[in-house]
């Protein structure tokens, strides 16, 4: 770059770092917080918008140059392939997708989100949803939006805890704006992607879902929005009925899991070149959709008709199926459906495609709320009303395939415009999320990166051991001896550190042993002995060795078993690299454990 614009650019930075800087001088803490947040879910809400058109605006685009039926069934593959090229025409053939994506830069990557996030999903999961993928937008929706947040604090200059709280406020008014429910995206946000939060969080969550309502419900509308009208009361006398629901969305939800990961990894570990991958993958889906319609695209219509007692609209017409009575055609045609939407969901993603299991799982519930109380009707002992149940079973498999009962529970009572359903809801959701979290206690697309400590749980205490590394904690400036050098050289040394124990290696810088001072106390005092007394005599082996990529946790563990204040850290030949103090990481724990403070301290 010429000299003239490196000048120029260091200005502009400048100049914006200074502007930055007189604006957090002029107003407070909290008020600097609650403009970012504005902003970020003013971002997040208008993307939301637009990507729900621009998704419009693609099915729109394919029905028009597929007037014949099964032109239409192949739009899928279209789809797939050129959401494929995309990623390896412009982005080397691979993307971080969804929720996952957002939790491992929180915990990894000190809540910067690289700048392309901020339109890649929106790009390829229009495409790929829009053309009719089995899939959700919702969680395109969250990562473009923690992503604008990402970059809305990274601008702002905000640090760690703040940007990591503009992340959660951008996801927050992406689903609000989706769903015209801002109490449901608080709680997404809370649950799903805040390991630890603190009450004054609230504050700008709840500012920047209201203004992602707000960009949706002016852009969109009243009539573009997911929303329903109850058709019945709640009775308390279906109170048995509605346990039993969640007692089966529960189990279904681990049937989702384990089915949409079973796919989703044959197809990953499938090494094909990607083309024939999304070809063969919107192939499958056209076989699917040619049975099963309702699978097609995100199948909120056919939700509608369930939820509004419409539901004979999602048969098919052939003329055969019309010898089978109506409603068990019904009952066979639902249970089908719910039992392969999460088959053909892995297939749309694992396939090359964008997309999510938000709106999947809704859709399963939904599915399963229809399909339980349209069989218990069938018997003629009871008459429980399908469009309520048909809801509360959104939320049931919400939570159970999501782990967040709370959004699950306020987006179907918002989504409702009302709390008539409160009850069930909450029975549902619950008991459906705590069926699915005793058999797997992590979310299916977050459980490795869980176990491996790539990303935040709810267990404070391990989130901030994962933001801490072994090598960052290495002291790595003592001097190592040989094991031919005598006692004499190692006091001389003795004087110039404050470490109590030394490292001894050989020729290739491996550990042989460790020396500590305790082991020497003793022969200090007979002055005779130390040229005479060589280190090879007084080393001993350590009572523990860490490899350089050991997890904090595990380096806890050891010094808890060990006992020792001292541990020497190796790299994978075992060469010796420094030691690691057990003073020194508790010093660093509560440097972690400060960072995460309420927005009203330090004003």
């Amino acid at each position: 770059m010429h000299p003239w614009f490196q000048g120029l650019k260091r200005k502009i930075i400048r100049g914006y770092h200074n502007g930055v800087h007189f604006l957090r001088t002029r107003i407070s803490k909290v008020q600097y917080i609650i403009i970012t947040a504005t902003l970020t879910g003013l971002v997040s809400g208008m993307m939301a918008v637009l990507l729900k058109r621009s998704v419009q605006q693609v099915e729109r685009l394919v029905q028009h140059f597929s007037g014949k039926e099964y032109l239409f069934l192949l739009c899928p593959a279209a789809g797939l392939l050129l959401t494929t090229w995309i990623i390896q025409r412009f982005f080397r053939g691979h993307i971080d997708k969804g929720i996952a994506m957002v939790l491992k830069a929180i915990a990894g990557k000190s809540s910067f989100i690289p700048v392309r996030n901020n339109y890649i999903h929106f790009i390829t999961s229009a495409l790929t949803v829009g053309s009719g993928g089995s899939a959700g937008l919702e969680s395109p929706i969250v990562a473009t939006g923690s992503s604008l947040g990402s970059t809305m604090g990274k601008l702002g200059l905000l640090s760690y805890s703040e940007r990591t709280l503009m992340i959660a406020c951008g996801a927050a008014a992406g689903i609000a704006a989706v769903y015209s429910a801002p109490i449901a995206g608080v709680m997404f946000a809370v649950e799903v992607l805040l390991a630890e939060t603190v009450v004054s969080y609230f504050v700008p969550l709840i500012i920047a879902a209201v203004v992602g309502v707000l960009c949706s419900k002016i852009y969109l509308g009243e009539s573009n929005l997911f929303n329903f009208a109850l058709k019945s009361d709640f009775n308390y006398r279906n109170v048995p009925m509605y346990a039993l629901l969640g007692i089966g969305a529960g189990f279904l939800s681990l049937y989702y899991a384990k089915a949409f990961r079973g796919v989703d990894r044959n197809l990953h570990h499938w090494k094909v070149n990607p083309y024939t991958k999304a070809l063969t993958g919107g192939l499958i889906l056209a076989g699917f959709f040619l049975l099963f319609a309702p699978l097609y695209g995100e199948g909120y219509e056919s939700v509608k008709m369930l939820a509004n007692d419409t539901a004979i609209r999602i048969l098919p017409g052939a003329a055969w199926l019309r010898q089978i009575p109506q409603n068990v055609l019904l009952i066979l045609f639902t249970g089908f459906i719910l039992l392969l939407k999460p088959i053909t969901a892995a297939v749309t993603i694992g396939s090359g495609g964008n997309g999510g299991n938000f709106a999947p799982s809704v859709f399963v519930g939904a599915y399963w709320g229809f399909f339980f109380s349209r069989v218990c009707n069938a018997t003629g002992w009871l008459h429980l009303p399908e469009g309520n149940f048909t809801l509360v079973g959104m939320a049931g498999l919400l939570s159970g395939v999501m782990y967040c009962p709370l959004t699950a529970i306020f987006l179907i009572a918002e989504i409702t415009n009302g709390y008539g359903l409160i009850i069930p809801l909450m029975i549902v959701a619950t008991i459906a999320y705590f069926i699915a979290k005793t058999f797997e206690p992590f979310y299916m697309e977050t459980k490795q990166l869980a176990l491996s400590g790539e990303i935040f749980t709810h267990r404070r205490e391990q989130n901030i051991l994962s933001r801490m590394s072994l090598g960052s904690l290495t002291e790595r400036t003592q001097q190592v001896f040989d094991p031919a050098d005598s006692l004499n050289d190692l006091i001389r040394h003795i004087a110039q550190v404050d470490i109590p124990v030394f490292a001894v290696v050989d020729a290739g810088h491996r550990l042989l042993g460790v020396v500590t001072f305790n082991d020497i106390r003793g022969r200090i005092f007979n002055p005779e002995a130390h040229g005479k007394t060589l280190l090879k005599d007084l080393l001993r082996e350590s009572p523990a060795t860490l490899p350089i990529d050991t997890p904090m946790t595990k380096v806890i563990n050891e010094f808890d078993r060990t006992q020792v204040d001292y541990l020497p850290v190796i790299d994978e030949d075992r060469r010796f690299v420094g030691f690691v103090s057990k003073s020194r990481l508790f010093e660093r724990y509560r440097l972690q454990v400060a960072q995460v403070k309420d927005i009203y301290e330090d004003q």
